[in-house]
């Protein structure tokens, strides 16, 4: 670099640099250099001091590495002539104010997200020279109050301040006085009060991100005369209150809107429906909204994404849905909708998701009514039924299917085989009946099997554990559990285990449980070294407990419990991540598994109903009690005078004794009197039969569980 004393432009970005900025000798004596570019290295350390020499510099990239150290003590304050400054994704720490750059008159570039924000001493006889039109200040840390520099602010286009916690109400006055600002991001920055929008016909923002605040009151009602030109509103999850206002049907550019999680009411207005011909994301989730959908005549052919979900909608899916083409999502979960589901749902062939859960949707499943390219399907929590037959025969690319906690009856459909990429197949708490189609062991996709509390019969397959993603690490999938909202139930010990959201992503099981299932557990369920929760609990399962269960090193729950198991308990203590494990109410010998590791844990309800097991948490032990002294002579001659003993010996001889007259006497008047042998055996004979059809009347065996 010495022999480069007038170069003027240095870029060494993706150079895979590392160690401190001191190690590049020469740098700081390019005192021409304009532009610098360092961006996405490894370098780390406090900026050298001899960097203020560079006063000729107009545009510096230090983002993307571990930079550290205060702002304020930096060379940086020094370099007046910056027009662009990024800093980004470092471990700076940038007071709020911006004082250093007080002084940077030509500064109109600042990115600073990804760094540590704090708040400062105001200075507020300081007014900034800079005249900035981008800002991005979005990163972590309490910055205090709203910075006051942002008054003095004119050309200002593009500002996001995300997550930084600032005290105050809505900033209406930035909007006010930046009229090219195109870009308003202040998501989860805590600010509150009610929602005071400018109302101004030369305000051209386009995006506008309040998401995540502490705003309260009701959306103002001329929103869409404020901004007609908004391409995306984001007003989730806040503590907004009231209806939607209509105006937003003026904002005909708008292609987001998200109003989730406040607590708004009303109907959607039908405003919105016809005027907002460019909306491609609707999400209004989680609020108090009620009616009908929408009308038949809405005009929302761009639409993308349709996420109503948590809220009071009531009556059928409209048919004006067939109209949206490019619909990728539709959840409409956990509403009071009801009627059947229409087959032109097959027509949205773009559709990915389908979520239709907790409603009140009944009938019979339309023939073929599933899209081909689908790949989510919920329909738990409904009224549904009829035989699984032909519905999503035609859905090759499915991965989730969830049918929970309906009424299907009939068999699981033999063409299951043809989901060869299905991930979870969840159809618990229905009416399903048969056998375990076979077809079943050719998914090698499965993760997450739930066919409990069904009336299935026969014997669980061995091939199940074919199945290649209960033998290797659920992580590597990726894709299913995405946006599965609905919790994942699993049962065992009359306790109920729910897996939600991510979390799904990393659990495989299966549920087999509340069945007549028969036979023995095959020894290949050994395979399944990935599964973390197996309940085969409430069948009539036979047989020992296989000696391969000991290699499922990721088990956390294990459910055997209220079946006919035999035979004693394998060794399991090797099972490090097992939490809950249950035998109980079986017919298990011998003793039951040391109580070392997670073992020691489990208490009496884990083991209780097996008469032959013994050892802890049992109170049966496995070692015959103590043999009782016996009391000396001349304790006998006293107890005998105290009237208080008896001598136990003598009774057990003269008991005996008395027995065997009995029964040699019996036997004897037998021998001699035919007349009484023949009455003697025919009162046996009948007593045996009265007892049999006794047993078999009176005590039925129950196998279905609930």
């Amino acid at each position: 670099m010495e022999k480069l004393p007038s170069l003027k432009t240095l870029l060494l970005s993706y150079c895979r640099l590392s160690g401190t900025i001191p190690a590049a000798k020469g740098l700081c004596e390019l005192i021409h250099l304009q532009e610098i570019d360092i961006s996405n290295n490894n370098l780390s350390g406090t900026l050298p001091s001899c960097l203020a020499n560079l006063t000729s510099l107009q545009r510096l990239d230090l983002s993307s590495n571990h930079f550290t150290g205060y702002i304020s003590l930096s060379p940086l304050r020094t370099l007046t002539s910056l027009h662009i400054l990024q800093l980004s994704s470092n471990l700076f720490q940038i007071p709020i104010s911006l004082l250093p750059f007080f002084n940077h008159s030509k500064l109109k570039f600042l990115y600073c997200y990804g760094n540590e924000i704090y708040a400062d001493i105001d200075m507020p006889n300081l007014t900034p020279k800079f005249q900035l039109e981008n800002l991005d200040f979005s990163g972590q840390g309490d910055g205090g109050v709203f910075p006051k520099f942002l008054y003095y602010q004119h050309k200002l286009q593009y500002v996001d301040m995300s997550n930084i916690k600032m005290k105050g109400e809505f900033p209406h006055w930035l909007i006010g006085n930046n009229s090219k600002l195109d870009t308003l991001s202040l998501a989860n920055c805590s600010l509150s009060g009610p929602l005071h929008l400018p109302i101004h016909s030369h305000v051209y923002i386009s995006h506008l991100d309040l998401f995540s605040n502490y705003f309260t009151g009701s959306i103002p009602t001329e929103i869409g005369v404020s901004f007609p030109n908004l391409d995306s509103l984001y007003l989730s999850r806040n503590g907004l209150i009231g209806g939607i206002p209509s105006s937003i049907g003026k904002m005909s550019l708008l292609r987001v809107l998200e109003l989730s999680n406040n607590r708004l009411s009303g109907i959607i207005p039908q405003d919105l429906t016809v005027g907002c011909i460019s909306l491609s994301n609707l999400i209004l989730s989680n609020n108090n909204l009620q009616g009908q959908i929408f009308p038949k005549h809405a005009d929302f052919k761009e639409l993308k994404l349709l996420w109503l979900d948590g809220n009071q909608f009531t009556g059928s899916i409209p048919y004006g849905i067939v109209n949206c083409t490019g619909l990728q999502i539709l959840d409409v979960s956990d509403n009071h909708l009801s009627g059947s589901i229409p087959g032109w749902i097959r027509n949205l062939t773009s559709l990915e998701v389908m979520d239709l859960s907790q409603n009140n949707f009944s009938g019979n499943l339309p023939s073929n009514f599933g899209p081909q390219w689908i790949r989510e399907v919920y329909l738990s929590k409904n009224r549904l039924q009829g035989a699984l037959t032909n519905a999503f025969c035609n859905c090759s690319e499915l991965m989730i299917l969830d049918l929970r906690h309906n009424y299907f009856s009939g068999r699981v459909p033999e063409w299951i085989d043809k989901f060869s990429e299905l991930s979870y197949l969840l159809l618990g708490y229905n009416n399903l009946e048969g056998e375990i189609p076979i077809q079943l062991c050719n998914l090698r996709q499965l993760s997450l099997v739930d066919l409990s509390n069904n009336n299935l019969s026969g014997h669980i397959l061995p091939c199940i554990s074919a199945a290649s993603n209960w033998q290797k690490k659920v992580a590597s999938y990726g894709y299913p559990g995405t946006y599965m909202k609905q919790p994942l139930e699993f049962t065992t010990k009359r306790v109920s285990y729910y897996f939600q959201g991510s979390i799904l992503k990393l659990i495989s099981g299966l549920d087999l449980s509340c069945n007549n299932l028969t036979g023995k557990i095959p020894t290949e369920i050994g395979n399944l070294r990935m599964i973390q929760v197996l309940n085969l609990s409430h069948n009539r399962l036979t047989g020992l407990i296989p000696q391969s269960f000991s290699s499922l090193s990721q088990i956390e729950s294990l459910d055997l419990s209220y079946n006919n198991l035999n035979g004693k308990i394998p060794q399991l203590t090797q099972l490090h991540f097992l939490a809950v494990f249950s035998v109980a109410h079986n017919n298990l010998s011998g003793k039951t598994p040391e109580m070392v590791a997670q073992f020691a844990t489990f208490e009496n309800s884990s083991y209780e109903g097996n008469p032959f097991l013994c050892g802890p948490p049992l109170s049966k032990s496995c070692f015959p009690s103590p043999v009782t002294p016996r009391v000396p002579e001349e304790d006998k001659t006293d107890h005998k005078k105290d009237g208080g003993f008896m001598d136990m010996d003598a009774f057990y001889v003269s008991f005996l004794i008395s027995y065997a007259i009995v029964l040699l006497t019996i036997a004897v008047v037998l021998y001699i009197n035919p007349y009484w042998r023949r009455a003697w055996f025919y009162m046996m004979e009948t007593s045996l039969t009265n007892f049999y059809y006794f047993l078999a009347d009176n005590i039925p065996f129950v196998f279905r569980c609930y």
